[in-house]
């Protein structure tokens, strides 16, 4: 290892002193420098340029058991262990999530809140069968961008999101979906779900309507997993202005989230793959 560390700083210090800093012997350096790399050096060589390529494509957010989970996609042989070692050798490490604090929301005065129906059964027989939704707020120089989203359980796939009115993110839900009667509707208490007139657009489709406790994130934590992972993939930091956040936040949700980001709860498969092999 030592070896292999002078030869990558070969081009920015001397030989003589980096044996003298690292207490080896120039002979032993040179000696390692003559012998021919063996077929497994070669192979991990080989496999780190792969691993790389996947953590570029993953935006720098992919740890190893999803790079391991790419390459066997691609049918390249290598174990999971293997993998990890390389990344941890390499310092190859995925952008850690940033835990979100959820704002503090506040009913429409005179609602009465639907009980919690969902009751933290995150996860669903089929689709359109469970839906969470949950408004967040992308920063930028210019203020704040307002940002719906609705989730499939089943599927885990974005199937409604609208960066202005939260109504319209049910309404690109709907018009995508189109959900029977009987679909769970599971939101938090704040104004923008708790107002008649969204309520009213809910019992048109005849949803059950399910909401979480007062001040209680964990209820609806399958939502909140999805935008911590948004503000951790995409919105890293402040957007100079709403202008540019609007075509990145599109671009990660229909280019990236929903039809390539592996998924492990998905058994690696992104949700369009997901929704593909579930069949009609």
């Amino acid at each position: 290892m030592i070896y292999k560390f002078m030869a990558e700083q070969e081009s920015e210090f001397r030989i003589e002193r980096m044996c003298r800093v690292l207490g080896v012997g120039r002979s032993g350096y040179y000696d390692w420098r003559s012998r021919p790399t063996s077929q497994r050096a070669q192979a991990n060589e080989a496999l780190l340029v792969k691993i790389q390529t996947e953590f570029q494509i993953s935006r720098e957010t992919y740890g190893s058991p999803r790079i391991h989970a790419a390459l066997q996609r691609q049918e390249v042989k290598c174990g999971r262990k293997r993998v990890a070692r390389l990344m941890r050798l390499h310092r190859i490490i995925a952008r850690k999530r940033q835990r979100r604090r959820p704002m503090t929301t506040q009913r429409e005065a005179g609602a009465v809140p639907a009980p919690n129906l969902l009751n933290r059964e995150f996860s669903a027989l089929v689709p359109n069968q469970k839906w969470v939704t949950d408004i967040t707020y992308i920063e930028t120089a210019e203020g704040w961008l307002y940002l719906a989203s609705i989730l499939d359980l089943f599927l885990r796939k974005i199937v409604g999101w609208a960066m202005a009115d939260h109504e319209e993110a049910w309404n690109m839900a709907l018009l995508q979906r189109q959900p029977q009667a009987g679909l769970l509707h599971h939101s938090d208490q704040g104004r923008q779900y708790t107002r008649a007139t969204y309520q009213s657009r809910l019992a048109i489709s005849e949803c059950q309507v399910s909401m979480s406790r007062a001040g209680n994130c964990y209820d609806n934590a399958a939502m909140e997993s999805f935008l911590g992972t948004l503000k951790t993939e995409c919105a890293t930091q402040p957007f100079a202005t709403r202008a540019q956040a609007r075509p990145a936040i599109f671009e990660y949700i229909e280019a990236w989230y929903n039809r390539q980001r592996l998924h492990s709860s998905l058994g690696y498969l992104s949700p369009l793959e997901f929704e593909q092999k579930s069949g009609p």
